[in-house]
């Protein structure tokens, strides 16, 4: 239990921070700080070199190495593993020519690593390019402490039942909020598509909108935007969790997801209901391989999440309806009355990886 006890307050040296932070960035170096998912699936690393004059391109952006064997991407004897560039945002947190570089991890031979989903995404959503898939991903997650228990909660105790923290204003239900709109703005300003952000049902649960982004730029963005949160998060000395069911939160508290909502452009045409009608034949019959690929571990954090209580359905279960948020697929009120528009896919985890999840979507509809 030694990690409930800290000496050292974090962040540490603020002023500090401050000072150098605020500093010039440099007038014509580049930082470019490359960013890869882990042999978890679900957790992010980073690391930074110096260019001397910033890349025009993607394609500029060289191939870097890492220790794999330190991320659980290979063993000890054989752990250079390979960093490729994929996508390139402006850094919020360093400004100037500085970036974030999306990168691809690939093993000794240039294949995809075992977490590497991208690469069979992007082949994916090219067959299906004719039909433009526009998604929108709902990422939900908890700010908590370094000791895991959610940020405004008792120390030993619940607080107040559920009911006044969704879109709650004020310092007794709004847990957090500094680190929302820290986040916020740092991901508008690294070129991110964020739609918007909300408090959520559960105290100190938040959510943020990923949209609308074509084909694989959906979880090239989502990905860059976690990363930036939990950087936001490591400034202000909190921690984010995209666990859908915490063990705190397993009593009569909302789960959290990654909402995902699709359309093609034969939907968002005139009576494009139809064409949404039509896909939930597909979304139904690949519902089993769905719910594996729908959270890191095979489907096992879901179970945990989907019962067919708060506002989820069961995940034994297809099941789709209009207004209904205890279904597996929604179809929004204003699609229906507007006979065109999008669907909600409402199973995938808030921990998900949104290339497995945007081409099970794609495989579903457009490719059954």
């Amino acid at each position: 239990m030694s990690h409930l006890n800290y000496e050292t307050r974090l962040p540490l040296g603020q002023a500090t921070i401050d000072h150098f932070m605020g500093l010039p960035a440099h007038p014509s170096k580049c930082q470019a700080t490359y960013v890869w998912i882990d042999g978890t699936g679900e957790q992010l690393r980073a690391k930074t070199r110096t260019f001397d004059v910033k890349p025009k391109y993607v394609s500029e952006y060289p191939v870097w190495n890492y220790d794999g064997s330190s991320t659980g991407q290979a063993e000890g004897d054989n752990s250079d593993r390979y960093l490729r560039p994929v996508a390139v945002f402006p850094d919020p947190f360093s400004g100037g020519h500085n970036v974030l570089v999306m990168c691809d991890t690939l093993d000794n031979e240039m294949k995809p690593t075992v977490t590497n989903h991208r690469q069979v995404c992007a082949a994916i959503m090219k067959q299906v390019a004719d039909q433009h898939p526009w998604f929108g991903m709902e990422q939900e997650y908890l700010i908590v402490d370094r000791d895991e228990h959610p940020l405004g909660w008792p120390k030993h105790g619940y607080p107040a039942p559920q009911g006044k923290y969704y879109c709650g204003v004020g310092a007794d239900r709004a847990f957090g909020r500094e680190v929302v709109e820290t986040h916020y703005r740092a991901c508008l300003h690294a070129g991110i598509n964020i739609f918007g952000a909300n408090a959520e049902v559960t105290p100190g649960q938040w959510e943020y909108q990923i949209g609308t982004c074509e084909g694989i730029d959906m979880g090239d963005q989502l990905w860059i935007s976690r990363y930036i949160l939990h950087r936001v998060a490591e400034m202000f000395g909190v921690c984010i969790s995209l666990d859908p069911k915490p063990k705190v939160t397993m009593g009569d508290w909302n789960g959290a997801g990654c909402h995902t909502n699709f359309s093609t452009s034969e939907m968002r045409k005139p009576n494009g209901l139809t064409a949404i009608f039509e896909a939930m034949k597909g979304l139904e019959k690949t519902h089993l391989e769905a719910m594996k690929v729908y959270d890191p571990n095979g489907g096992q954090d879901n179970l945990r999440r989907l019962t067919g209580r708060h506002e989820t359905s069961q995940a034994d279960k297809f099941s789709w309806g209009v207004a209904n948020r205890a279904c597996s697929i929604r179809i929004p009120r204003q699609v229906a009355d507007e006979a065109k528009g999008y669907l909600e896919d409402r199973r995938p985890s808030s921990n998900c990886d949104p290339y497995l999840v945007t081409a099970m979507i794609v495989k579903s509809v457009l490719l059954n």
